[in-house]
């Protein structure tokens, strides 16, 4: 399910960064799901749910001509409650936004370096928001089980 459009012509290292991001993820009981399409047309490489419907999104980086390339990661903030980037080793990491979380991993884990520094009360979702992204990604989540169950079975909504 990893996106294969990535600029610098590495999707194994996207792969990897983006297994060890979900695996970190789900140490944390936060339940990942993969390229999820937004409301305003974007798609989160990782969105996440936690056990309060907290959302975290995390934009998988596999190379700095990655990141040059892609400057939409601002528009992600005014989906989640948490933003995280998650990089190879080899990612220059002083390049990244101060106040953006970052996450290493490779395909076997990962480790936190920063966290997300907007966890101020005022920047969390509205319940309206919150409400029709926990929809979307649950309708999502069930289109795709359903696809792997029946693959014949066609898709709603473009999921």
């Amino acid at each position: 399910m990893v996106s294969s459009d990535d600029p610098a012509g590495r999707p194994e290292v996207t792969q990897a960064v983006t297994r060890g991001a979900a695996r970190w993820l789900r140490q944390r009981r936060l339940s990942p799901i993969l390229e999820v399409p937004l409301a305003d047309g974007r798609r989160a490489d990782i969105v996440a749910v936690g056990d309060g419907g907290e959302i975290t999104i995390i934009e998988v980086k596999s190379s700095l001509e990655d990141f040059r390339v892609d400057n939409k990661w601002g528009d992600y903030l005014a989906w989640c409650d948490r933003f995280y980037f998650a990089t190879p080793a080899t990612f220059p990491l002083a390049l990244l936004p101060a106040e953006t979380g970052v996450i290493l991993a490779d395909a076997f884990g990962a480790e936190l370096l920063r966290d997300d520094s907007r966890l101020a009360e005022a920047t969390r979702l509205s319940a309206a928001r919150r409400k029709a992204l926990l929809v979307r990604l649950s309708r999502l989540a069930g289109e795709r089980l359903q696809r792997l169950a029946d693959p014949a079975f066609g898709a709603l909504d473009g999921a």
